[in-house]
Formats: structure tokens, sequence, C-alpha cells
């Protein structure tokens, strides 16, 4: 490495180390190389078109963001990472019958796919139902339409929280009691 020079020089050639090799090169069969086959061969005139892709609807991103939120809530990693049965089974101590069971009962951190699937429509309805009351405050409706919003966003919401409760106290027995 040369040393460096009380008084640097500033540099204002737009060639690089690579530029100088490809330019300044003194390998004329390189030069011959570079240049003979486009001086006979032509690149064709393409009318290509571009296909052009329009942009999805809105109801079409909102199904879309509604899914996602749907397997996300459900547990869908936790399904296809650890890989649980659809539903569980149990042997009645009374008659000795093998009875379905859905639920992971005292396990938190474990679920059963029907369980899983049927928390995570809970959490939809419950959001759709949020979105129902939205709509019900439009003011562009009739009152017989806001009417109808605001009661099924009501129900929809209290069928969630009821319902998710009752899934919270069957996967813990001891909750909130």
């Amino acid at each position: 490495m040369p040393p460096k020079s009380e008084n640097p020089v500033q540099h204002t050639s737009s060639f690089t180390a690579t530029d100088s090799s490809s330019a300044g090169s003194m390998d004329p069969i390189f030069h011959v190389i570079r240049i003979l086959p486009f001086s006979f061969l032509r690149p064709p005139r393409l009318r290509l078109k571009l296909p052009s892709i329009s942009l999805p609807s809105s109801n079409v991103v909102f199904a879309l963001v509604l899914l996602t939120y749907f397997m996300v809530v459900s547990g869908i990693v936790y399904d296809i990472i650890v890989e649980p049965p659809g539903i569980g089974s149990t042997q009645d101590p009374y008659t000795g019958s093998v009875r379905p069971v859905v639920f992971m009962s005292g396990r938190v951190n474990g679920q059963y796919i029907i369980e899983g699937l049927s928390s995570g429509f809970m959490f939809v309805l419950g959001g759709i139902g949020i979105i129902m009351l939205d709509l019900a405050l439009d003011r562009n409706r009739d009152r017989s339409v806001k009417v109808s919003y605001a009661s099924a966003g009501v129900s929809s919401i209290v069928i969630a929280y009821v319902m998710s409760m009752l899934f919270i106290r069957i996967k813990i027995p001891a909750y909130l009691s």
C-alpha cells in the first residue's frame, strides 16, 4: 500500500477500477468479441404487452384479511408445527365407553384442531359484530336497516363473548371461581 501524501488529490474521473479494465483494455481480441457480433446481429423488435394486474376490490381484501385473522387466532401455525389430533377421546369411568373430547382440559398451551377452529370462529363472530355496529351508525341507511345491523351486531358480540367464556371455563375448570 503506498503511503498517504500530505496533499490529498481529488479524482474527478468517472472511471473506476472495473470501468478502466473493460473500457481501456489493451487486448484486441476483447474488442473484437465485444463489437463484432453486434455489428451484424440486431435484437428483434418485440411488441410485448405487459399483463395488466388490476387491484382487488375492497370486499376481496376484507375477505382475505378476515380469513387471515381467522387462521391466526385459530392457531393454524400451532396446528402445522405440533400436528395435534382433530379431537381427543376419553374413557367413561362408569360405562367404559370411549367419548370424544373437543377441549384439551387443563392444558392452556395445547389444543385440538377443532378447539382452535371453534375459538377462532367465536373471535371472528365478535369482530363481525363490531363491524355490524359500525354499519348501524351510517346516516344514509333507513332506520329499520340500522336497527337490524345494531341488533345483529349486539347479538353477535354477546354470543361470541358467552361462548368464549364457556370455552375458557371448559379449558381451565377453576377459572374465575
